[in-house]
């Protein structure tokens, strides 16, 4: 499923990109075609202006070609860049603030090259205009078009991604859910069984140490079949010690782990640090690091908790091992759903622990620390 959504996103990606970059070439296209036919306009405009300025000229074409350029701003300027003309300029402006022509000719100076005419009755070639020329609200609008177009695109895209990526979270929620719920119901059935047959055998002298044993593991399954029916709901948080919590934990895996492997809790002096949690699902996250731990070790290695808290009232608590560590490339998929370096295992358990800290404990989990043949430090940090 994973791959396919990626693969629509890089489809969508892909249609996408090649419209705006369509759209910016055409665009191009069409604000080049405006400014020639711009520039046009202009060299028409300053023809028209000589020819009206010329004394033996009665024409009244001049006039109206003057005339009917109103919306490009044009100033005109003699050999030595000195205004002796301007159309289409604040005029209000201009006499108010002296600099202000000035300012306009640096501008238009800046946007296009002028278009220069010589004097015709000046035989040395050294009496000329310039025309310094600005843009129309169209040219602009045509050049800034694909900016703003590629804008909106990109948030059209932010959008369309967040709302896939949200779907398919919440497609994986409901399926880890399902699943979570049916393994607790089908638990159920095969646990009461067992409840039943150590009740029968209570009944029979010489079975204490066996009962025993039984319960405990009928007590174990009963506690896992809690913990997958609290999945997918959200399950009710209780003030609890979480150094208790934690040590209870180290002591459950400690007694099941092979005799090399030592076990180090450390909490910095602190008598109890009282946090809201759901018990069994907390417990959960810590089993989980702690089995992981175990298994990266082979068997022989340790195990170092540390919890401590800081200024802010957070609790931190570090699940640090000695075992085969993590690649580097692997780090940042430790905690996607059916990732797993094991040869048995369904990739879950991170996954799990993952969304227990982040969405029922609003708190965080992470790899702080780990490398190639030396260990992991896991990190869960529970917010005030």
């Amino acid at each position: 499923m994973w791959r396919q959504l990626f693969g629509f996103k890089m489809l969508f990606a892909l249609i996408a990109v090649s419209i705006v970059v369509g759209t910016i070439f055409y665009s191009r296209y069409i604000s080049n075609k405006i400014a020639h036919d711009e520039r046009k306009k202009v060299e028409m405009w300053a023809a028209a202006l000589k020819s009206f300025f010329n004394v033996n000229n009665n024409d009244a074409l001049p006039q109206k070609v003057i005339n009917s350029i109103n919306d490009i701003p044009i100033i005109e300027t003699n050999e030595n860049d000195s205004i002796t003309y301007f159309q289409n300029i604040d005029s209000l402006k201009a006499t108010q603030n002296p600099g202000y022509l000035d300012q306009q000719l640096k501008k238009l100076k800046s946007i296009n090259e002028p278009i220069i005419y010589f004097d015709e009755l000046d035989t040395t070639g050294q009496r000329f205009n310039k025309y310094y020329y600005g843009h129309t609200i169209l040219l602009n609008e045509a050049k800034y078009y694909p900016i703003l177009q590629l804008i909106i695109v990109g948030l059209f895209i932010v959008v369309i991604f967040y709302a896939l990526r949200s779907s398919y979270r919440s497609t994986q929620n409901q399926v880890w859910a399902g699943m979570a719920k049916e393994t607790a119901h089908q638990l159920g059935t095969p646990v009461s069984s067992l409840q039943g047959w150590i009740e029968m055998l209570k009944e029979k002298e010489g079975n204490e140490q066996i009962v025993t044993e039984l319960e405990k593991d009928v007590d174990r399954l009963k506690l896992v079949s809690e913990r997958f029916g609290k999945i997918g709901s959200t399950p009710k948080l209780e003030e609890k010690d979480i150094l208790w919590q934690v040590k209870s934990m180290v002591d459950y895996i400690k007694r099941r782990a092979p005799g090399r492997v030592s076990f180090e809790v450390n909490h910095e002096n602190l008598s109890t640090v009282i946090k809201n949690i759901s018990p069994p699902l907390f417990d959960w996250v810590i089993e989980n690091l702690l089995k992981n731990a175990l298994d990266s070790m082979d068997g022989n290695g340790s195990i170092k908790v540390h919890i401590f808290k800081n200024d802010r009232d957070e609790v931190f608590i570090d699940v640090k091992d000695s075992g085969k560590g993590i690649a580097a490339k692997n780090i940042d998929k430790v905690f996607n759903p059916g990732f797993t370096t094991k040869k048995r295992g369904w990739g879950l358990g991170l996954s799990l622990s993952k969304r227990i800290i982040s969405d029922y404990h609003k708190g965080e989990i992470f790899v702080k620390h780990s490398e190639p043949g030396k260990g992991t430090t896991f990190r869960i940090i529970l917010k005030k």
